[in-house]
């Protein structure tokens, strides 16, 4: 057995990798998959650390460590975001690695799963500082990407405008005839996909459309909250509240407001471009992020980072829907708390796949040297996501379990497949 090969660097209830490798007992104690198999998806099949030089705006060169976790291709490239947090740490790249490697499986794209992050505050650098960043590490990781080797994305903290300076260290660095392919993300200008930018939230949506009336939700009388008002979670309250459904409360990493009327979402974007931070808005009061979690409501989407719904405070989680939109929100001890009160929780391999979807889209047209509309890249992007939430749910409704373990279960089924089809089983 490979178990223990990679160290752990946190208490195992707070190690992100701890909790993607329960998942996978969990989903491996309703199907019968082989050892070898299992021991193959207990560990990540490459990973690189690297340290990346910049020169700050004060004068002084200041180091940052940077990473890339390959975890599995069989089914297609390396594909995950690049995350620039100064939090991050290997143990969270692996076990999003893990995920999208899953991920990617459920949503049926032919890529498998790999993840980055820097060790970095991207809201203390100036733009310079990100560009010799950016630039340092594609610059390093020129000969572990590629794009039919390992196509990155972007991830919290990081935009189009990283994605543009990647493909163009890359090109600069091995002359590639399609380096615009190295990774997706990028602005439509320099190559990106129509639909990328609101892609998570899209696909999110189309699931919770898909699950809607099987879990008999009504947009006059549902409300919601979002936790996370980035990228994701603001078009996904946009989307709610286009939809007829009551936006009550919205958070970001200052904090949150609660309206019990629902909030203007137009006016509040606004005010968070103009201020900063969705606190402080009119007509709201403010709460935190941890009372956000706790408040009544119909829908909750969790739309910032893992670990925020756990034991400790699911029993106050008082939501009908948890969509899972950030990637392991939910613990494997909160699931089961989730679970014994009939809360039913869209998994984030399966409600959050829009973004990587759409990736593939963006990969692909490049690849081919085609642009698709915007109308195009939606419609499959609903086609795709549509159907996977039918799978999933035909999955647990054969298996007896919940939407996490059937789109694990799902997932582990097509990565075997494909590993005894190219014999690596």
């Amino acid at each position: 057995m490979l178990d223990g090969l990679f160290p752990l660097t946190f208490p195992p209830m707070q190690n992100p990798f701890c909790n993607a490798l329960i998942q996978l007992d969990r989903a491996a104690e309703l199907q019968a998959f082989s050892e070898e198999f299992l021991t193959l998806m207990r560990q990540p099949a490459r990973e690189v650390e690297i340290a990346i030089p910049v020169t700050m705006d004060a004068g002084h060169l200041h180091m940052f460590r940077g990473y890339r976790v390959q975890y599995d291709d069989v089914r297609g490239p390396f594909k995950g975001g690049i995350r620039y947090h100064p939090d991050t740490n290997v143990d969270e790249v692996r076990a999003l690695a893990f995920w999208m490697t899953l991920k990617c499986a459920v949503a049926d794209i032919p890529f498998g799963g790999g993840k980055g992050g820097i060790e970095a505050n991207p809201k203390e650098l100036s733009a310079r500082e990100m560009e010799q960043l950016t630039r340092g590490w594609a610059h390093a990781m020129a000969d572990v990407i590629g794009p039919e080797k390992d196509v990155p994305a972007p991830d919290v903290g990081s935009t189009s405008r990283e994605m543009d300076w990647i493909a163009d260290e890359y090109a600069l660095c091995t002359g590639h005839s399609k380096a615009a392919a190295v990774v997706t993300g990028k602005s439509v200008g320099k190559g990106g996909s129509l639909g990328r930018a609101t892609a998570t939230a899209d696909g999110g949506y189309a699931v919770f459309e898909e699950l809607r009336e099987r879990l008999a939700l009504d947009p006059e009388t549902s409300t919601a909250v979002v936790q996370g008002f980035g990228n994701a979670g603001e078009r996904m309250a946009e989307l709610l509240h286009r939809h007829g459904y009551k936006v009550v409360a919205v958070s970001d990493s200052h904090g949150g407001i609660h309206n019990e009327n629902g909030l203007d979402i137009k006016a509040l974007s606004e005010h968070k471009r103009a201020t900063g931070s969705v606190q402080g808005f009119s007509g709201a009061h403010d709460v935190t992020n941890a009372e956000l979690l706790e408040l009544p409501c119909g829908i909750l989407v969790p739309a910032a980072l893992e670990n925020q719904i756990t034991f400790e405070n699911a029993m106050r989680v008082q939501a009908k829907v948890v969509l899972e939109l950030a990637n392991g929100p939910v613990t494997p001890e909160a699931d089961d708390v989730l679970a014994s009160r009939h809360i039913t929780v869209v998994p984030d391999i399966l409600a959050n796949a829009g973004g990587v979807t759409v990736s593939y889209f963006e990969w692909e047209q490049n690849m081919r040297g085609e642009t698709w509309t915007e109308n195009e890249v939606f419609e499959r992007l609903r086609e795709r996501m549509s159907a996977a939430l039918k799978v999933v749910w035909e999955k647990k409704e054969a298996l007896g379990c919940d939407l996490r373990r059937a789109a694990f279960v799902l997932a582990l089924e097509r990565i075997e497949e494909a590993m005894r089809r190219k014999g690596s089983l």
